[in-house]
């Protein structure tokens, strides 16, 4: 995964750009494209979640996204590099994720291709307007109300529950704001595959694909990804599930290969 950029050029290069950091955030090197993303330890980090997503969706060319819940903006930022879409829009509902989002878009010159939006997951039709977007990205928050560990920061709190919207409302919102035929990519944990699938049917975005996640290949499943089709047949592909590491430290070729770390 990137980390911190600690080479002597990277220091320079934020002493260059300290003008977008705040205290506590640092720039972190993407490595896709020369771009770097801002972070903070107080706020949520994108992890591998995040990655597999961007690698997983499908954008083609001249299509427009929308990332629900985008944090600090690293699915439209890394969708960009990794794909031709056209236009990327991230809706973020706490402003300050929403501003190191903003920056981060502007240090990388990528104003005129992403968007950062301000607002309610739940509002997202009423924002936007029905029938909007080509494909729709989201990494949710997984855990349901008190379920799980609880953070004692609110801002990652937030991040990991379903704090301000719950997954019927992602996908509620998804289904008025693609264009019919339009796609829909989550990632998101096994254990509420049943509830997803079932919410994804009842507001008509059909399961299409599906690549279960496993930390180690004799480990169970830690995270899904799934591809739904608003309006689609009931059709669902099932494909070979994703290894990440080979060894503790050690990530597969298919991480470093096919998802570029």
């Amino acid at each position: 995964m990137p980390g911190q950029t600690d080479s002597p050029q990277n220091q320079s290069l934020r002493e260059h750009s300290c003008y977008l950091l705040k205290p506590g955030e640092r720039l972190d090197d993407l490595e896709r494209n020369g771009y770097r993303i801002i972070q903070s330890e107080k706020r949520f980090c994108f992890g591998m979640d995040a990655v597999l997503l961007s690698g997983f969706a499908q954008v083609k060319r001249g299509e427009r996204v929308l990332d629900l819940g985008t944090g600090t903006g690293i699915i439209p930022i890394l969708l960009e590099a990794k794909t031709p879409g056209e236009h990327f829009t991230g809706l973020e509902i706490q402003p300050e994720s929403a501003d190191m989002a903003r920056r981060s878009v502007a240090y990388n010159g990528l104003e005129k291709k992403i968007e950062i939006v301000i607002g309610d997951i739940k509002d997202a039709s009423t924002l936007f307007g029905a029938s909007s977007f080509d494909v729709i990205t989201t990494n949710p928050p997984y855990m349901i109300g008190q379920h799980g560990l609880q953070n004692a920061d609110e801002a990652k709190t937030i991040a990991r529950h379903e704090v301000f919207c719950t997954l019927e409302d992602i996908i509620k919102q998804s289904a008025k704001l693609l264009k019919p035929k339009g796609r829909f990519y989550m990632v998101h944990r096994p254990f509420r595959l049943v509830e997803i699938f079932c919410l994804m049917h009842e507001y008509g975005i059909e399961p299409k694909r599906m690549k279960m996640v496993h930390p180690f290949v004799d480990k169970e499943p830690n995270m899904v990804l799934i591809e739904g089709l608003r309006g689609g047949n009931a059709r669902l592909t099932v494909e070979k599930p994703v290894i990440v590491f080979r060894e503790p430290g050690k990530y597969t070729e298919e991480i470093t290969e096919v998802y570029g770390y």
